[in-house]
């Protein structure tokens, strides 16, 4: 098989926070595969289910726009490249405009050809090209999602946690639009999306809408466990079934203790505000972005650039 080589088994590392020999003997394998290696270490009790995206960073800034009525909302990231120009107010200002842009737009090509919120006369694009001449960095629009409640009654709002870092968009739908306006529907939608940016390994709303094939993966990684291999079939049945029930409610944010009051779930809170509307209330979906999340910063050793910029080899 091909070598294994440092830049992959820094990947799986920052993936799992797992040793380097441990990454490097799972690599090996798993003839290189990323994905079976993280689960060749959960096996083996190395690694923890939790993605270590902390780790994986990159500047700009994560930013939202909810269109007075709270029927259509946009989550959007724009990368730059030092923290000193996303705390630029210019930049700052470029975002918003972005986002606010990004409400009529189905992709980053059809949102950079637009005519700028600000000039008429120059495209997104054109005024993009315009600031970075300003700041003298690369700035690049790197995604967005939008929502919108076309068919459907509800509201969307959105939640931007520790300075436009991590970012939550979240719709939620009731029956009738005297629903989607009662205070505490608004307040549910808000409280839901400050939710999920606090837990970064929710990814559903229910164990309903987890894929069949998520639920496998989880099964074929807890059968295969290493301690319970020695255990009678039908005790590891039941061993699996657990640990299966407990992983996949962790992927679910209506499941997670709520986070302005620990004794109850989510999914009680969204039962109190069913019974205040006096009508079905539901969470439907969300996306969270996390400023830089998959993106590999360029390292640098320090010693090197100096003894490059002296002339020493």
């Amino acid at each position: 098989m091909a070598e294994i080589s440092a830049k992959l088994v820094q990947e799986l590392r920052q993936k799992t926070g797992a040793g380097m020999m441990d990454c490097k003997k799972a690599l090996k394998e798993t003839e290189g595969d990323v994905e079976q290696a993280i689960d060749w270490l959960r096996k083996k009790g190395i690694a923890s289910a939790g993605k270590k995206s902390d780790r994986i960073a990159a500047e700009g800034l994560v930013d939202t726009y909810i269109q007075p009525g709270g029927k259509v909302g946009v989550l959007i990231e724009v990368n730059c490249q030092t923290d000193f120009v996303a705390r630029n107010d210019a930049f700052k200002t470029l975002v918003k405009n972005l986002a606010q842009q990004a409400a009529t737009a189905d992709s980053v090509e059809s949102l950079l050809a637009q005519p700028y919120i600000e000039d008429a006369n120059l495209t997104v694009d054109e005024a993009i090209k315009q600031t970075i001449a300003n700041l003298g960095e690369n700035i690049q629009v790197r995604r967005f999602i939008n929502f919108a409640l076309t068919d459907k009654t509800g509201v969307v709002d959105s939640y931007i946690h520790t300075g436009g870092r991590v970012g939550v968009l979240v719709e939620l739908n009731s029956q009738s639009e005297a629903g989607a306006a009662n205070e505490e529907v608004q307040n549910l939608a808000r409280n839901a999306a400050m939710q999920v940016a606090a837990c970064p390994n929710v990814e559903y709303v229910s164990v309903e809408q987890i894929p069949a094939e998520v639920v496998q993966r989880e099964k074929d990684v807890e059968s295969g466990k290493e301690d319970i291999a020695n255990k009678p079939e039908n005790i590891r049945e039941k061993i699996v079934q657990g640990r299966i029930e407990k992983r996949l409610k962790e992927l679910t944010l209506v499941d997670q203790p709520y986070i302005r009051d620990q004794s109850i779930s989510v999914e009680d809170l969204v039962k109190q505000v069913k019974a205040k509307a006096g009508e079905e209330v539901e969470v439907s979906r969300f996306v969270r972005y996390i400023l830089g999340e998959g993106i590999e910063k360029q390292e640098s050793n320090f010693a090197e650039e100096v003894a490059a910029q002296m002339g020493v080899k």
